[in-house]
């Protein structure tokens, strides 16, 4: 394999592991050779490599051998007389919900004892983070659980859709109590990484170090737990964890898309577990808090680009029209100056538009009527032809109402034209659900979350 190939398979494992993790264990990595089946790398140190070895070895493997290679295991030296660490190819999953098929764990000397928490981000504190209306609940929850004091609530459980600040907030608390409770155990890590640390244990039958090592911690942080939804194992022990660590009164923190009781596939009693405690939602953006996204990553810019002039608008403007998610919006700060810095010009309304003008095409993404209809059917779990027939039982007329009611707020149809939609129905019967929907959203938790589910899912 050549360094151009190894190159081309970079861009890829970027698109999988995100920026951040790409920069810190991906991109230090220089291949060296592939020889009798080992693709050998040389790596910086040896926590690099041990690093790599767990966490990203398997995904490797996987990308050398679809691009034609024939790798059946990884090396990785700091030097050129240091020993080889070797790591097995893994066996093909053979079904989807078992979790031992799903990750295999490499051999590396001792993983178990070296457990090592997911990195953190420098740029994810409390200081850069923009607080709205939106989010100011979860931000002022996720202030009160960094201070270390008395556990007041267990757990904390920050939900809400992509790019709303559910990550940025957990390394946020991990970063202070860092910093102002040095002497507690804090463990950040994943759900995927979780699983990753139960499945190695289960292989090599240190199910007890795994126990005493995730129970004797004293605030857990674990991103992302719909990954563990379906997966029964991994859940049944995510589940005793959770006891022993409450228990003994230690804090515990989780981030999840959605609220526990809308995760799909999660246990009754892990959901019972996670809505104990203080489960907040961060809502979506709203533009005063877009727009002072912005206004901040601009204060941050004019250290790397100082002479770069925006002009009146420009920000005003794409907090209007990119409202869907904060890191898409911030990614298009961030390639606003870097392409005003390289022709030097002024980032007026014109540059703007023609350096934006993908992300405003996709910003622009028109909800049909139709996609409507079949987003809420698939909710509800009932058939297409219920939402748009003459049946009047309650178990579709509502959804059909919820349907109309977002067919109103998202698309620009008049009440005739959604009443046609609708198996013809007459206006005032739009107007009816519509309305309907709107008194239903204050008095009933479910529709409000219902509807507020429904229209992520269609705006995302």
């Amino acid at each position: 394999m050549t360094q151009e190939k190894w190159g081309q398979l970079c861009q890829k494992l970027l698109k999988t592991v995100g920026q951040n993790n790409y920069t810190t264990w991906i991109e230090p990595l220089e291949f060296q050779k592939l020889e009798d089946g080992v693709a050998v790398f040389s790596v910086p140190t040896n926590f690099m490599g041990n690093y790599v070895s767990q966490n990203f070895s398997d995904l490797i493997l996987y990308e050398l051998n679809t691009a034609g290679e024939s790798v059946q295991r990884l090396a990785f030296r700091v030097a050129a007389n240091s020993p080889m660490r070797p790591v097995r190819a893994p066996a093909v999953p053979q079904t989807a919900r078992e979790e031992s098929a799903l990750l295999r764990a490499p051999e590396v000397s001792d993983p178990l004892d070296a457990l090592q928490a997911a990195p953190l981000d420098s740029r994810f504190t409390f200081e850069s983070f923009v607080v709205g209306k939106p989010n100011e609940l979860a931000h002022a929850a996720a202030r009160r659980v960094s201070e270390g004091g008395p556990v007041t609530f267990n757990p904390l459980v920050l939900y809400g859709g992509v790019g709303l600040g559910k990550t940025h907030l957990m390394h946020a608390i991990a970063w202070e109590l860092r910093a102002k409770r040095p002497e507690l155990n804090v463990l950040y890590l994943s759900a995927e990484q979780f699983m990753y640390r139960f499945v190695q244990a289960l292989r090599e039958r240190r199910m007890m170090d795994f126990k005493h090592l995730f129970r004797s911690v004293d605030v857990l942080m674990v991103d992302d737990v719909q990954f563990i939804a379906g997966k029964d194992s991994t859940q049944e022990e995510f589940f005793h964890t959770f006891n022993a660590l409450v228990d003994q009164n230690k804090q515990i923190i989780i981030s999840a898309d959605r609220a526990p009781g809308e995760i799909k596939d999660l246990e009754d009693r892990v959901k019972s577990r996670l809505q104990c405690g203080l489960v907040v939602d961060l809502h979506p953006t709203d533009y005063e808090l877009r727009l002072g996204i912005l206004q901040t990553k601009v204060q941050m810019y004019r250290t790397a680009y100082p002479d770069l002039v925006i002009a009146d608008g420009v920000l005003e403007f794409l907090a209007h029209r990119i409202s869907t998610n904060v890191r898409v919006l911030e990614g298009a700060l961030t390639r606003l100056f870097a392409f005003a810095s390289l022709v030097g010009r002024e980032i007026d309304m014109e540059l703007t538009q023609d350096c934006l003008a993908d992300v405003l095409r996709a910003s622009e993404r028109k909800i049909t009527v139709e996609e409507i209809q079949r987003k809420v059917s698939d909710y509800y779990n009932i058939r297409l032809s219920d939402i748009i027939g003459p049946k009047r039982l309650r178990s579709y007329a509502r959804p059909r109402q919820v349907a109309m009611y977002l067919c109103k707020q998202l698309t620009s149809r008049s009440l005739p034209e959604i009443g046609r939609r609708f198996g013809g129905r007459d206006h005032t019967t739009v107007m009816h659900g519509v309305k309907r929907i709107e008194e239903l959203k204050t008095t009933d938790g479910q529709i409000a979350e219902d509807v507020e589910m429904l229209r992520r899912s269609l705006e995302a």
